[in-house]
């Protein structure tokens, strides 16, 4: 399936614009996600093997997410099950829906397996999301698998006020998701960033978790799991500071990282060229610094914090690396427009056999 996917379908693919690729391939995932009987045999090809992991209160099948970004609009949701990751993580959504920054906006350096997009959180909006979500439940089509939403800010909405725009998203999406990660890390929404200062995510976690427990004993339920999106970019006095939080804000976890800003050395002109766009830089370029950020994060909270690591995972080793660095969990997303969809259970399938039959929650942070 890789081998053909890179060297067959991707050259085809690579011809046409990232986004219209991005979207045609959505639409075609989004057919095959209403029809059970296409998923079963989705599953048969590209299904991953089991690797049980239980984390902040959740059994994932397996430690290999969907990042955000892939299906913002929950068109897809019962498929990522069926193409082998073991969570997914939809959105960003946004209070009001919102159209995005002027295209193009996605782009490709190959050479790199990198990507560079300023979407700017394109989205339907909180409203419709909650309606598709209810109607995936209604039709019995919810997958096994933990869903969790990546809630941002409208772009309409005024700094001071982040803190009802995200908590008015989490009320209309609550009952439907089982976990929820907060993004003040994209690099999309002007000034965005300025909301991972702590005394402004204090506010808003505040906010969220006043809500959830609200809603929690209305629905004699337990409270949602709420995570944080750190940027790669944040220097480690600032991480520091978001580690802060999580205790008296019951964080149940980080995800590390967002997209970054900076923008690697490199030799190749079509590099050179897509790095002049302004945007959040994906992919291989920021494995490294990304890997770095878990490490820090995972020694400084004593291993204490499940963290999710996503940025620049395309093989068994860059997974191995961030599990070891210390990542609970995995996400990808750009190397998916890069090795195809058979990525999810190779990755899976790779760390079984690195872990030799021994126990997961031992590799996680033990490359110190």
């Amino acid at each position: 399936m890789s081998w053909f996917y890179r060297n067959l379908a991707r050259p085809v693919l690579f011809t046409q614009d990232s986004e219209h690729i991005h979207d045609r391939t959505l639409r075609a995932l989004a057919r095959v996600a209403r029809s059970p009987a296409l998923c079963r045999v989705t599953a048969a090809v590209l299904g991953a093997p089991a690797l049980p992991v239980r984390c902040f209160g959740l059994d994932f099948p397996n430690p290999v997410g969907l990042a955000a970004g892939m299906d913002k609009g929950a068109v897809a949701v019962p498929v990522w099950e069926a193409m082998g990751f073991g969570f997914s993580e939809l959105g960003g959504v946004t209070l009001h829906a919102q159209s995005g920054n002027p295209q193009p906006r996605m782009f490709r350096a190959p050479a790199d397996h990198a990507l560079i997009n300023r979407m700017g959180f394109n989205n339907p909006g909180a409203d419709i999301l909650a309606e598709r979500l209810a109607a995936w439940h209604a039709r019995g089509l919810w997958p096994r698998h933990p869903v969790g939403v990546n809630l941002g800010k409208s772009k309409v909405t005024p700094l001071d006020a982040a803190a009802s725009d995200y908590t008015g998203s989490f009320r209309k999406l609550w009952a439907l998701a089982d976990f929820f990660v907060v993004n003040v890390s994209s690099p999309n929404t002007p000034n965005l960033r300025q909301l991972q200062d702590r005394s402004a995510l204090d506010e808003i976690l505040a906010a969220l978790q006043s809500a959830n427990d609200e809603l929690a004993a209305a629905n004699r339920a337990v409270p949602k799991p709420v995570l944080v999106k750190v940027a790669p970019d944040l220097s480690f006095d600032a991480l520091d500071d978001v580690l802060s939080l999580v205790a008296p804000r019951r964080l149940a976890g980080l995800v590390a990282t967002n997209t970054t800003l900076a923008r690697p050395a490199t030799v190749d002109p079509v590099a050179r060229i897509v790095y002049r766009e302004t945007g959040g830089l994906s992919g291989g370029p920021l494995r490294a610094r990304s890997t770095e950020v878990v490490r820090h994060l995972h020694r400084q909270s004593g291993g204490k914090v499940p963290i999710i690591g996503v940025g620049g995972i395309s093989s068994v080793d860059d997974a191995w690396e961030k599990v070891l660095a210390g990542a609970s969990l995995l996400q990808v997303y750009s190397a998916l427009v890069y090795e195809g969809p058979g990525l999810p259970a190779a990755l899976v399938q790779g760390l079984l056999e690195r872990l030799g039959g021994g126990k997961w929650s031992d590799a996680v942070g033990s490359g110190k």
